[in-house]
């Protein structure tokens, strides 16, 4: 008899190799490749018949394909819908992170619970029991007889009970902990975990179940396992929020039927995860009267403006090197909007702390916040309290020009909605006509928009 040949997986990008080696030669990581035996392996249950999708291995032209629009189903929680594109698409893949306890199997045993009342629905656990599963939904005072529940880790179990049950939409919790009878090596190992995906994709696909699927995270934030993970699924979500927040997001990194960077506002409650249909309302701090370091923005979150609150603090540093500290910002960034301030702006920041915070634990991805963020040190370092009914927003250049962003016209009507009536924006983004209660300022240099304040 043969001797079963060993190669070596890469935990990030999923390449194979012959041998092992320190570093993974196409993406570069070191100390990521681990033993896999792909004879060993589920190859030789698939069967060979049918194609990832179920359909026939034809060639043909665009133009010949049938284009159908995908009926979409509506989860019950807005938020979570406008995430997912509009609702789950029949033989859709949904790959769910985030960090331990922030509210993952809570928000799909609700979806779960409200989809289990039209059609068939199946919730597997690897992590929980079946009691701990109920206890929860008791809780959270969520219906408990419709939902088909299964604990369960083995993939043969699962696909052979998926089978038998055909449910219209099934939750995996989590895919760390499911394994393959056929594969030597331990769960959540990357051998497991990208076999055990690639099984249920593969079911999902030929029998148009759409599949939640929930994944572990590192300490550093990204999704455990080969990174191959996220190539094989649909749409890849990621829940932000600190545990001592009540606030949650849920942030859509892939969407192959949406678009992506899509973001749903959660508030936690004794009763579960709650929509948060104005997450604006709740960015905002309202003072009594104005304060140094405090500024609104409004950033762009998919297709939706939201406003949001920066802070910043400055103060003389005792240290030898002043500390630059950004929380929701890029602090590269940071230190690089500092350079550029002192060198077009005339403002110093040598020998001082700078911390700027985004208020509500929100992430600012974009580079419309360097208007925000410069202006609300210039008032921190100046003791400069600032209009509370002023909104600024652009992006700031190295040459200290103010360039625009996208969706400007948007964002200043989101802005009018909440009461603000003056606004520094780029001259790019000067609106055509007036809009009503707003005063626009429109700036093409740094220099213009310091003067403006």
């Amino acid at each position: 008899m043969a001797k079963a040949k060993t190669q070596f997986v890469c935990s990030d990008c999923g390449s194979v190799f012959p041998k092992w080696a320190g570093q993974c030669a196409d993406c570069g990581a070191w100390n990521t490749l681990s033993e896999f035996n792909p004879d060993r392996g589920m190859a030789a249950n698939r069967g060979g018949k049918t194609s990832w999708a179920g359909e026939a291995r034809q060639v043909t032209t665009m133009a010949q394909v049938n284009l159908v629009e995908e009926p979409r189903t509506p989860t019950g929680t807005g938020e979570l819908d406008r995430v997912l594109g509009g609702g789950l698409v029949d033989g859709s893949v949904v790959l769910i992170g985030g960090d331990p306890g922030i509210g993952k199997s809570t928000i799909l045993l609700q979806t779960m619970t409200h989809l289990a009342s039209r059609q068939t629905a199946l919730y597997i656990t690897g992590e929980e029991s079946l009691q701990q599963v109920a206890l929860r939904a008791k809780r959270l005072d969520l219906p408990m007889d419709q939902l088909r529940l299964m604990s369960e880790t083995s993939i043969e179990n699962i696909l052979a009970t998926a089978n038998r049950e055909q449910p219209k939409v099934m939750v995996v919790d989590s895919i760390q902990t499911v394994y393959s009878e056929g594969l030597s090596s331990a769960p959540g190992g990357v051998s497991q975990v990208r076999e055990c995906a690639a099984a249920l994709v593969r079911f999902a696909k030929q029998t148009g179940t759409a599949l939640f699927l929930v994944g572990h995270v590192t300490k550093e934030g990204a999704l455990a396992g080969p990174r191959v993970l996220e190539h094989m699924v649909d749409s890849v979500l990621y829940f932000e929020g600190e545990q001592d927040n009540r606030f949650r997001m849920i942030r859509a990194v892939k969407n192959r039927f949406g678009a992506v960077n899509e973001l749903g506002v959660f508030a936690m409650t004794d009763k579960g995860l709650r929509e948060v249909s104005n997450p604006s309302a709740i960015f905002l701090s309202r003072y009594e009267q104005p304060i140094p370091g405090s500024i609104v923005m409004v950033t762009r979150e998919g297709s939706r403006p939201l406003l949001v609150e920066v802070q910043a603090l400055v103060d003389d540093s005792q240290l030898g090197n002043p500390r630059r500290v950004a929380v929701g910002l890029d602090q590269n960034r940071l230190a690089m909007l500092l350079a550029v301030l002192h060198r077009h702006g005339g403002v110093a920041t040598m020998g001082m702390d700078v911390f700027v915070n985004v208020v509500g634990g929100v992430k600012v991805l974009e580079t419309g916040s360097d208007l925000a963020v410069l202006i609300s040190v210039v008032s921190s370092l100046r003791n400069l309290a600032l209009d509370t009914r002023l909104i600024v927003f652009g992006e700031v250049g190295l040459s200290g020009e103010i360039r625009p962003v996208p969706s400007g016209q948007e964002r200043l009507r989101e802005a009018a909605k909440h009461g603000f009536t003056r606004a520094i924006v780029p001259k790019g983004n000067q609106p055509k006509g007036p809009i009503e209660g707003l005063e626009v300022v429109a700036v093409s240099r740094l220099e213009q928009a310091l003067d403006a304040l």
